[in-house]
């Protein structure tokens, strides 16, 4: 079992997860059950799979669950952008979560590129 708390994928994963709650909660309430759920839903995604990935036996598996969280945060990158687009999320807020998860993609897809069979 690996330890994902010694993670820096994981570390940034959690302060995408963070940063979402915080961008969020500024939303309008008639996108509660819509954009806002989704994107924390997403967010916690990412974090939770890698969780779930090192708690896992195989290197396979491990792997399928990093790729898991690439996915939920490409997912999320799009649902940020929408929410720029819509006017809830200022510019100055969509730079600082574009920032962080762009760090936090380029870290994830190291992790997945360096666990491949050459």
């Amino acid at each position: 079992m690996r330890d994902h708390t010694k993670l820096r994928a994981f570390e940034l994963a959690d302060e995408v997860a963070l940063l979402a709650y915080r961008v969020t909660a500024g939303f309008p309430k008639e996108e509660l059950f819509g954009l806002t759920s989704q994107i924390r839903r997403g967010a916690v995604s990412v974090p939770s799979n890698i969780v779930e990935g090192c708690a896992r036996d195989s290197q396979a598996d491990y792997l399928r669950f990093l790729h898991i969280a690439f996915g939920s945060l490409r997912e999320l990158r799009y649902q940020f952008d929408l929410s720029k687009r819509l006017g809830s999320l200022s510019d100055a807020a969509a730079a600082k979560v574009d920032s962080k998860v762009e760090e936090t993609e380029k870290v994830l897809n190291g992790l997945i590129r360096s666990m491949r069979p050459d």
